[in-house]
């Protein structure tokens, strides 16, 4: 019997709502020029929800139920999945912020993913292990439950990074910018520093497996941490990567199992500058690779809508659905 759930993060950063929110807690500071602080395409919903979902259950239907987790928003899944799945036995559930928060309602409303990636753990009834998602990843062919789990081994797709070398190209991306870029392996290394670990685990855009009672243990022996990562609205540079303490802990047990993400995934990220051939060419490559298991469409939001109608035929194509 399975016993893997998926959690999906969602937001509609175009909800009016949303957006009056947000402002009320932006400092001034130019945080909406920064994509990765506060900028619209980090909020910006173009229908990826439903790509997610679907591949979910096109192709992990052993999954025992999927949760959306979301700030008093609603993605409307049911009617799309009724129509393409009229035999799906998951159930969906929508889990809000306050749930996750419960008792740390104060660092609330968050519009911080560190934050809350942080929280997964909390969602009542989750099951011990489970697949993050962030709503622009999707599946992108069968997946059984052991590509992840497998007793107490977790497996994850990364490559094992020297955190000297991180915090070398950290200097160099930093030196003489007024705006530090916080990117991808910015949390993973504060992670590391956190463990007093030489190394992390660099993974890609993909589904992250993760352990409840893992967290469970780990933030009530240093629950300063886990205050620490939350407290902040925004995404903030000294925050850390919670998958990234899993993985690290897990390993030095001899309970992680690292693979190679070499041709696991492919990742779009689409712009108006690479507008004429860049959709075509990813998914011509997406297409040729026998190996692939995930994709991540980032940034759909910002690039033509030619690219975005070629996308969306190829991805409908592949999972099989309709989008009403």
């Amino acid at each position: 019997m399975c016993m893997t759930d998926v959690v999906i993060a969602w937001v509609d950063g175009d909800d009016p709502a949303h957006k009056r929110k947000k402002a009320q807690y932006l400092t001034g500071k130019n945080e909406t020029k920064f994509d990765d602080v506060a900028g619209a395409m980090r909020y910006r919903s173009t229908g990826e929800i439903y790509y997610c979902v679907a591949s979910v259950l096109r192709y992990a239907p052993w999954v025992r139920k999927i949760y959306i987790v979301t700030d008093s928003q609603d993605p409307h899944v049911d009617e799309f999945v009724a129509h393409n799945f009229p035999d799906n036995t998951i159930p969906i559930e929508l889990v809000d912020h306050k749930v996750l928060f419960r008792g740390y309602e104060q660092y609330l409303p968050t519009f911080n993913s560190l934050a809350i990636s942080t929280m997964l753990w909390r969602i009542p009834g989750i099951s011990d292990s489970f697949l993050y998602f962030n709503d622009d990843v999707f599946l992108a062919s069968p997946a059984t439950e052991d590509m992840w789990f497998e007793g107490d081994k977790t497996r994850i797709y990364a490559d094992r990074f020297p955190a000297l070398w991180a915090r070398l190209l950290r200097w160099g991306k930093h030196l003489g910018k007024k705006h530090k870029v916080f990117g991808h392996k910015d949390p993973m290394l504060n992670s590391a520093d956190i463990l007093h670990s030489s190394y992390f685990f660099l993974f890609p855009h993909a589904p992250v497996p993760m352990r409840r009672t893992w967290y469970e243990r780990f933030y009530a022996e240093h629950p300063d941490l886990l205050d620490r990562n939350i407290r902040h609205r925004f995404r903030e540079p000294s925050q850390f990567s919670a998958p990234t303490l899993f993985y690290v802990s897990a390993h030095r047990t001899g309970q992680l199992e690292v693979r190679s993400p070499k041709g696991t995934t492919c990742f779009f990220k689409p712009s108006m500058e690479k507008r004429e051939t860049y959709m075509e060419r990813k998914i011509a490559e997406a297409e040729a690779n026998k190996y692939l298991k995930f994709g991540c469409i980032n940034s759909l939001g910002e690039t033509t809508e030619e690219a975005q109608q070629m996308f969306k035929e190829w991805i409908t194509k592949k999972l099989d659905i309709q989008l009403l």
